[in-house]
């Protein structure tokens, strides 16, 4: 028995040797591609939708069918529904004639030639789909409906679907299985075997494994058409029981074949998976961490997968190859399909794509956006959504989401430490990650931070200082030139409308007297419907000078990024003066209670008040009103609401301030408040 059994092993693997040689001899790939998985799940839907007993998730229906129109066939020029037209009329030619299964199978590999393995699985697939969901559509539809009735009666279809429920629940079966196996074929011939040398037996045994499973899939599904066509030719009252079993007995042989073949190719699929995905790991991680010629080769690794155009400029969507991305600074923002909120996305886009400084940067760095799914698959909502937003950004985004590949997919994930919230992964142009998160400085600096490394961050934060000037940067014109004429600012906030009427009219009071004052309103950390209503107040009634809705938003997501930005780069509180400065405000915005921060455009020297010292500030105004002119607004309101010294002998506290060109404002002594006497010292630093 031994040796029986030995032999037929032998006999079948020398006749799996000659099946792969004449499958081989077939194969002439020439470039042509196509989005296989998603071709394969709306094959899926049209067998969901033919199965009257299962129920159907009508969502999966709307995103086959919305996505169905976008599938193209890379390095061709038929249309894909020509190139499934062609293979369905020949698969119901030869089921018609009959003839040798195995000539029939081979047929339909030469009419294929120039596809992937994959492809060729899935495009015979579509082509059964179509006739197999015309024959259900009719048989479902002609009792109630005279169309399908002529229909069905001019194919002499079987009126009583009942007699052959064996059949059909085989074929299902095996219908199931066959879907199945490709899935496997798809994830090996998506493997991104280019970019990695796996010199391991795994790679060659899958690929002889391929060939086999593919020859079967296609066998297979010949085989459920000629179900179909035999229904046809069937008399009602040829049906018996025997004819059902031989049928049912047909193709349940197949399923039985074909689930031993995916049990041992997902088991080396699986092996070389595992090989390919530490091998790209590895190779990965030492490759964003060296410079390189240029950043060909990091981009080629990101979209390893995918064809020569992968990627798409949204705003014209045209295709885009990896060589326009040459020689540029590449932001790589990173996402779910949702991406931001929409205040949060209009800053961005005002920030990195419509700023000033942008046009004088020629084009020398380019935003990519990364949409990555929730979870494994995509759902009907995030199809939509980046649908939406992959034609309105002004940016470049992946062509085809989809192909992005899981390894790289879980790299990002692992490596970049990407969660939910967005992340703006930065390459040079030498491909080297020079930044891992340059989100909050584009929110903050926008072009100006170009070329978004950490460095340029430091540097950055080096130039800025606690003003206006860096509070209120580009969030509205009109303010931004109340900034650069150094005129003087109260920007205010409040969720509550009394209050703010008070303090507007008391505000006005002073401004009638002759106080040179802006105001600007910015609502709360936290902007409600209650602070809609309040800027809408403040326009109508023509209260004071406010910021939209939608800017308030860009002012309190700004300082967010602010804050993000100095605590990663490890500042702390008690030692960085700004980020003090910034967190109390914050703090102060997130206060029920009004508060106001008053200065001068580009002055350093600011107060910050709140709640009930506000209005007692404005009550004082005949105290400081009149040191304005020597102290500066927040001198003078500093020098009014401070308590004054114990003491009235004579102070001799002084301050050493270094010279800068522009350098006129007042100060006032720490200790008594009163006003510094300037002079001039000089100093030699010559060390010798």
């Amino acid at each position: 028995m031994t040796f029986i059994g030995s032999a037929k092993s032998s006999l079948s693997l020398e006749e799996d040797d000659f099946l792969i040689k004449q499958i081989v001899l077939t194969h002439d790939p020439d470039g042509h591609h196509i989005d296989t998985e998603l071709l394969l799940h709306a094959m899926e839907t049209v067998m969901s939708y033919a199965t009257i007993s299962q129920v159907f998730d009508q969502h999966v229906g709307a995103m086959a069918e919305s996505n169905i129109c976008n599938i193209e066939v890379v390095g061709s020029e038929e249309p894909l529904g020509h190139t499934i037209y062609k293979l369905s009329s020949e698969i119901l030619c030869n089921c018609s004639v009959g003839g040798n299964t195995h000539e029939r199978t081979m047929k339909l590999f030469e009419m294929l030639g120039h596809y992937k393995w994959d492809a060729k699985a899935v495009l015979v697939l579509s082509a059964f789909a179509t006739s197999y969901g015309e024959f259900w559509l009719i048989m479902q539809l002609y009792l109630s409906n005279p169309l399908a009735a002529s229909v069905a009666l001019l194919k002499q279809l079987p009126n009583n679907s009942r007699l052959f429920k064996p059949r059909f629940k085989s074929l299902s079966v095996l219908v199931k299985t066959i879907i199945d196996v490709t899935k496997c074929i798809i994830k090996f011939e998506g493997l991104p075997l280019q970019h990695v040398v796996v010199e391991n037996d795994a790679i060659m045994v899958a690929k002889s494994r391929i060939y086999i499973t593919t020859y079967w899939v296609i066998r297979s599904a010949l085989a459920c058409s000629s179900q179909i066509t035999d229904l046809i030719a069937l008399k009602n009252m040829q049906v018996h029981l025997n004819s059902e079993i031989s049928a049912s007995w047909e193709l349940s042989s197949l399923v039985c074949k074909l689930s031993n073949i995916s049990s041992r190719l997902k088991r080396q699929v699986d092996l070389c998976y595992q090989l390919i995905e530490t091998k790209m790991h590895k190779k990965l991680l030492n490759l964003f961490k060296e410079p390189h010629i240029d950043n060909r080769e990091a981009l080629d690794m990101l979209f390893a997968s995918i064809d020569n155009f992968p990627l798409m400029d949204c705003s014209t969507k045209a295709k885009i190859g990896l060589s326009d991305l040459k020689n540029k600074v590449v932001i790589l923002l990173v996402s779910n399909p949702e991406l931001l909120p929409i205040e949060v996305l209009l800053l961005l886009v005002q920030q990195m794509h419509d700023h000033p400084q942008r046009l004088t940067l020629e084009g020398r760095y380019e935003v990519l956006w990364i949409p990555i799914p929730t979870f494994d698959t995509w759902t009907y909502t995030e199809e939509q959504i980046y649908e939406f937003l992959s034609k309105s950004l002004p940016w470049y985004t992946i062509r085809q989401p989809r192909s992005l590949h899981p390894i790289i997919v879980k790299f990002i994930q692992q490596e970049w430490n990407f969660k939910q919230d967005p992340i703006m992964v930065v390459l040079d142009s030498q491909g080297k990650i020079t930044n891992s998160n340059a989100f909050d400085m584009a929110m903050v600096w926008g072009a100006r931070a170009y070329p978004f490394s950490i460095s340029r961050e430091n540097e950055l934060w080096g130039e800025e200082a606690w003003n206006f000037q860096l509070l209120l940067d580009r969030i509205d014109p009109l303010v931004a030139n109340w900034v650069e004429e150094d005129q003087n600012l109260c920007v205010y906030g409040s969720n509550n409308i009394d209050w703010t009427k008070e303090f507007t009219d008391k505000i006005r009071d002073i401004i009638n007297s002759g106080l040179q004052l802006k105001m600007v309103y910015v609502g709360n950390k936290i902007p409600s419907e209650q602070i809609r209503s309040i800027v809408a107040t403040i326009r109508d009634e023509k209260l004071t000078g406010s910021l939209t809705f939608t800017k308030i938003n860009f002012f309190w997501h700004r300082l967010d990024s602010m804050r993000r930005s100095k605590l990663r780069l490890g500042c702390t509180d008690d030692k960085d003066q700004l980020l003090k400065q910034l967190l109390e405000l914050m703090d102060t915005g997130e206060n029920e209670k009004g508060w106001v921060l008053i200065g001068r455009g580009s002055s350093t020297d600011m107060v910050r008040l709140q709640g009930r010292e506000v209005m007692e500030c404005l009550d004082l105004f005949p105290e400081w009103g009149e040191n304005v002119a020597v102290l500066g607004l927040a001198g003078a309101i500093r020098t009014a609401i401070e308590p004054k010294p114990l003491v009235a002998e004579p102070c001799d506290h002084s301050d050493i301030i270094p010279f800068v060109d522009g350098l006129k404002e007042t100060v006032t002594c720490a200790k008594c408040k009163r006003t510094l006497e300037k002079f001039v010292v000089y100093k030699c630093n010559v060390v010798e």
